[in-house]
């Protein structure tokens, strides 16, 4: 069974930093994309950072020059180091490991973590 376990999540001030990790297990195949997405209360969810299927990084323009994604392989783990947070950076954040198996891609998420920013 594959399980992608969250951790880093908490309260912490304006301008401050977090480091999220992803601890992925239970699987034989690599993920073809990883990476974090995050969703507020009344909000979709929306793409964060993540390593694409061409093993560049993706960042969301709100998040660009603050967060930086980064990963272990032979871990299955990815981490997203988040700096000169801001109270709109408040959210659960998830951890998304997609693979492509079969003409079709199957998607897996953790179960979030909290982060909050306080003004």
């Amino acid at each position: 069974q594959v399980q992608l376990v969250e951790s880093g999540g908490g309260l912490v001030q304006a301008g401050g930093s977090l480091r999220l990790s992803c601890a992925a297990s239970g699987f034989l195949f690599s993920f073809n994309v990883m990476g974090w997405y995050r969703q507020a209360p009344g909000k979709q969810r929306e793409l964060v950072a993540r390593f694409n299927s061409s093993g560049n990084t993706d960042y969301a323009d709100s998040v660009k020059g603050r967060f930086t994604i980064s990963r272990v392989n032979a871990k299955n783990t990815v981490y997203l180091q988040m700096t000169s947070l801001k109270p709109e950076d408040t959210a659960v954040y998830y951890c998304n490991g997609r693979h492509y198996r079969g003409y079709r891609w199957y998607d897996y998420w953790g179960q979030g973590t909290q982060v909050t920013v306080s003004s």
